[in-house]
């Protein structure tokens, strides 16, 4: 087991100790797939936490693929860091602290994929704001679309009516839900 798969397993048994809502093994095979299928090199996540879904990313992309995670949290972010520093990824994972509002118009160049994973009533309002630098082709992952959809109908509408991205959900078993929880995958057309 390579240094990033230990760091992801033991954040996996801090959280069934500790609850923390990280998108887990199941859901997180959906964020692998993706990586191996669209090889993307430049990610955006927004939403990082202690950095669970960008180690699972960042251990699979292509030599000189980069995410940048936004967090608003500077308190969980320096703890997704030193995450990302233990599973030896600081050359491929930048954590940066403030509100994604603010830090997504800032960005600068193309964006190959984009997984969200923050303020479930700002979906739409992330989306937004990195449209504009999404590749055609690229892809948009956002997690929790079933437990949530009730707070985030206004995105699921965008993605899957507007014409502008070919879009599917993907269920799958919850550590946090027995009802199970979804992610979206968006191909931007």
């Amino acid at each position: 087991m390579d240094r990033a798969d230990r760091v992801l397993r033991e954040i996996e048994e801090q959280s069934e100790k500790e609850p923390m809502i990280i998108i887990g093994p199941i859901r997180g095979a959906i964020l692998d797939e993706a990586v191996l299928r669209y090889r993307p090199r430049r990610v955006v996540e927004v939403g990082t936490l202690v950095g669970y879904s960008a180690i699972r990313m960042g251990r699979l992309m292509d030599p000189g693929g980069t995410i940048t995670c936004l967090e608003v949290d500077g308190g969980v972010a320096a703890v997704a860091k030193a995450n990302v520093a233990r599973a030896g990824l600081e050359g491929v994972i930048e954590v940066k602290v403030g509100d994604a509002l603010e830090l997504l118009p800032a960005l600068d160049g193309e964006l190959d994929m984009v997984f969200i994973d923050a303020e479930k009533e700002e979906y739409l309002a992330y989306l937004r704001l990195a449209e504009p630098r999404i590749r055609r082709g690229g892809v948009v992952l956002a997690d929790n679309v079933k437990r949530f959809a009730s707070r985030m109908g206004d995105y699921l509408d965008y993605v899957r009516l507007s014409g502008r991205y070919s879009s599917r959900c993907i269920e799958s078993e919850s550590a946090f839900d027995p009802a199970g929880d979804a992610v979206e995958v968006s191909i931007k057309l």
